[in-house]
């Protein structure tokens, strides 16, 4: 395991002011990224030249907080202080469906190998399943209190998420089907969830751990080097690689299928590296909640 003090060629863009709270980040079917700002109730559109449009939602205070590329060309993300899923199209115009369970508080959002897209409620203990047109199915989760977080499609057709206080991955299939896997390290709060095609990784923002787990549910934890780094959002490279901010340390970590982690510093202190995305240029693009987003040159 190294440190590494500067990535070749890190830079910050400015896309918003320290309130906005830039929060989720994905690569839409346009190239371009698109982002949440939690804080001020706005979808931005960043193109990699860096230009910027925002788009006001229908509520400064719905909180946009994960966003993803749907299966319709849209973008689809979670309005967790409203409790709303919210979609938009590729100019900016936006559209927005209750989850029929009240105070649901919907956080991670993925397409499904189904055609639809698939979200957490992280207080009603469900998984929520949304078409294309809006309509909402809701599959209650064994455990209570279990504050079900980010949500990814697996290699096996199914859906993994995390389940962040009951300390454990859960499987979905598209018909509804559950099954829990208990991590390892107690109070390990996972968190960030993706797939590299053949497995799910995962991390533990509790624990300072990234885990590993196969589609037959055998489970491996890798160890950070600083044990308060607080991972929190990962994204898969290519099959037995993956990228993830540590928001607590203020640094991107590598990690591979042998558990060799290295670690990056972003350039501005306390910089919040939250949502991370692997651009339409191949580059690595985290969004930083104090107001910019990071391209890293991997």
């Amino acid at each position: 395991m190294h440190h590494s003090d500067a990535l070749p060629a890190a830079r910050e863009i400015s896309v918003a002011d320290k309130g906005a709270g830039p929060y989720g980040i994905a690569t839409g079917p346009d190239g371009a990224l698109w982002l949440t700002f939690a804080h001020s109730g706005r979808i931005a559109r960043l193109t990699l030249d860096g230009e910027l449009s925002a788009y006001p939602l229908d509520s400064s205070e719905c909180r946009p907080t994960v966003i993803t590329p749907g299966p319709d060309g849209a973008l689809w993300f979670t309005r967790s202080q409203d409790h709303r899923i919210g979609r938009v199209t590729a100019d900016g115009e936006s559209e927005s469906f209750p989850v029929p369970t009240p105070g649901s508080g919907p956080f991670g959002i993925t397409a499904g190998p189904d055609g639809a897209v698939w979200f957490t409620e992280m207080n009603t203990d469900r998984i929520g399943r949304i078409t294309c047109k809006g309509e909402i199915t809701e599959f209650v989760l064994p455990h209570a209190g279990a504050f079900p977080a980010a949500i990814t499609a697996g290699p096996d057709e199914a859906l993994w998420f995390t389940l962040n206080q009951a300390n454990a991955i859960g499987r979905i299939t598209v018909h509804g089907d559950i099954v829990v896997h208990p991590l390892p390290t107690p109070g390990a709060a996972p968190v960030g969830i993706t797939s590299d095609g053949a497995a799910l990784w995962f991390v533990e923002i509790a624990a300072g751990q990234i885990g590993r787990i196969s589609v037959d549910g055998g489970i491996k934890e890798f160890p950070l080097p600083d044990r308060t780094a607080k991972p929190h959002a990962i994204v898969a490279a290519s099959t037995g690689e993956c990228w993830f901010t540590e928001w607590g340390a203020n640094r991107i970590g590598h990690i591979t299928d042998s558990g060799e982690i290295t670690e990056y510093s972003l350039p501005s202190p306390s910089s919040e590296p939250h949502g991370i995305t692997i651009g339409s240029d191949g580059a690595l693009w985290v969004a930083l909640e104090t107001g910019g987003v990071a391209r890293l040159e991997p």
